[in-house]
């Protein structure tokens, strides 16, 4: 089964936007070059996930294929979002492996959500800094082409 939850509802959605490549529930089972083409992430990339703990559970056909469901694609879709925060692959390993252990770790699965938050808010910080700076000299050149 390729559920990262551990209970039959989905109680920690990705939150992931519909799709329009998107199968039904039931007839969604996508190939590695699927994904790929969907993700724009590598087949080494999605094999490495697997490996080091991050996409655990992908399913198999009869011939050993893997077979990605919708909510693998969720589940990239957040992982992608995770990296774009910075978020260390160690601690995305970790939320997966909180996320497979159940609902008894919301509390420390937030506390690893928060800390993220508050890192991209430092980031975000640094970078309107950073921008006002080069609006200075952009506004500084701009009066001397002229």
């Amino acid at each position: 089964m390729t559920v990262m939850e551990t209970t039959p509802t989905r109680t920690d959605s990705c939150g992931a936007p519909p799709h329009p490549h998107r199968r039904p529930e039931g007839q969604d089972s996508y190939t590695i070059s699927e994904v790929v083409a969907f993700t724009g992430l590598t087949a080494h990339t999605l094999r490495w996930y697997e490996r080091i703990g991050l996409m655990p559970h992908v399913d198999r056909s009869h011939t050993g294929q893997r077979r990605y469901s919708n909510r693998d694609l969720d589940w990239l879709d957040l992982v992608g979002k995770l990296r774009l925060t910075g978020m260390p692959v160690a601690d995305m390993v970790r939320y997966a492996e909180l996320v497979r252990e159940g609902d008894h770790t919301f509390g420390e699965r937030f506390e690893l959500l928060e800390q993220t938050r508050r890192d991209v808010l430092s980031r975000m910080a640094e970078l309107q800094d950073t921008l006002a700076v080069l609006d200075r000299k952009i506004s500084f050149y701009a009066e001397k082409v002229r």
